[in-house]
């Protein structure tokens, strides 16, 4: 746009330009005796005036759209280092979920689906929050509700919002489920 903008003022200048030309040869044949003035050595002096500027308007045009095009390579740069950080972060979030869901899969999962859910609930009272989460995770929801209900209700609140978080993909890494 802008470099178009620049071309128009050039073609303006040049016409303006001629104008000049053919006023100050108005008013030169005014102040002088009559002189013919002949309309092709006129052309001749537009036409050459227009030549001489039209590398530098080029010139003009190519640097602005040369700007043009940096900036958007910033921009394009910038928006892939977004990306990057935001897949690096899914990744580690990924991660941390695969690992938690793994910590239920070590066996612990069968020991507590043989149990009452009383015996379960004062059990997984006395665990990690997150690897009882886990476990009650892996478990079926019948058993697991049971457990729950049997559980002291702040743990299992706060076992319900790290079960939920965990099957949230749009929980992020900065979003700890302890």
């Amino acid at each position: 746009m802008i470099s178009i903008a620049i071309a128009g003022r050039m073609s303006l200048t040049c016409v303006l330009a001629a104008s000049a030309v053919l006023v100050s040869f108005g008013l030169a044949a005014a102040q002088q005796a009559p002189k013919p003035v002949d309309p092709a050595s006129s052309q001749d002096e537009i036409r050459q005036f227009c030549t001489n500027i039209a590398d530098p308007a080029r010139d003009q045009r190519y640097l602005l759209q040369k700007q043009d095009l940096e900036q958007l390579r910033a921009d394009v740069d910038q928006r892939i280092a977004t990306m990057d950080k935001r897949k690096a972060e899914y990744e580690d979030w990924l991660k941390r979920r695969n690992e938690f869901l793994k910590t239920a899969d070590l066996g612990l999962v069968d020991i507590y689906k043989n149990m009452k859910p009383d015996a379960a609930a004062a059990s997984l009272n006395d665990v990690k929050i997150t690897v009882a989460a886990a476990i009650i995770m892996k478990l079926s929801a019948r058993q697991s509700s049971l457990i729950l209900a049997e559980m002291d209700a702040k743990k299992a609140a706060v076992i319900t919002n790290i079960i939920a978080s965990a099957s949230d993909p749009n929980t992020s890494k900065s979003k700890d489920p302890s």
